[in-house]
């Protein structure tokens, strides 16, 4: 898999999904999965990372780890997902020769993200949300619609995101979106058919 043909939805999860609610999604047709997990030892975070590749491998899937370099390499994930005060993308590059994904709140972080080689990079929040701790006041669709413009690597929209805003976000131009409370709450099968229903509906620019 090529690092630009990246999928439509990153179900972002933490070590309490793996396996059982990362096996449903991944049956369901999440091709993309993120591990983020702050709490835990990294023993632990590397244990769950090692299952949920197993996974990903037996689905065919990318397995992205968030922030620590040392589990994705030692897990052979594909990728990384590094944040704003992570290792440097430049640093990065030397160790780990997969997708390299970088976090942004604004313009200019994603510009430098872009000129720094990153193959994607995550943005937002877009709305409020609940699952991160800490979370960033929402950047808002026109913020979204400004990056879209001035970025031509692929670009994550974060936070918030469920059924009801979904379109909006598309509507921006946004080809991709991470999703964690939105899918994994509730049915999760069903929530991943509502998601990809609306990402497959055609729209008018």
């Amino acid at each position: 898999m090529k690092k630009a043909e990246l999928p439509s939805i990153c179900l972002i999860i933490s070590s309490n999904d793996v396996p059982i609610k990362a096996e449903r999604a991944l049956k369901s047709g999440i091709k993309w999965i993120q591990l983020r997990e702050k709490d835990l030892p990294r023993r632990d975070i590397l244990y769950s990372a090692l299952k949920l590749k197993e996974l990903t491998d037996k689905y065919n899937s990318i397995l992205t780890i968030n922030d620590y370099l040392d589990i994705a390499i030692a897990s052979e994930a594909q990728g990384i997902h590094l944040g704003q005060d992570d290792l440097p993308i430049d640093v990065a590059k030397k160790l780990f020769f997969g997708i390299i994904g970088i976090s942004t709140h604004n313009l200019q972080e994603a510009l430098k993200a872009e000129g720094k080689s990153a193959d994607y990079i995550g943005f937002g929040p877009i709305f409020k949300t609940k699952t991160k701790k800490n979370a960033l006041e929402p950047r808002g669709l026109s913020m979204l619609s400004l990056i879209q413009k001035k970025i031509k690597i692929p670009i994550v929209a974060i936070g918030g995101i469920n059924f009801n805003n979904l379109e909006k976000i598309i509507k921006c131009g946004c080809k991709h979106i991470a999703v964690s409370s939105g899918i994994l709450l509730g049915d999760i099968e069903k929530n991943i058919e509502k998601f990809m229903n609306i990402l497959n509906k055609p729209y008018k620019k």
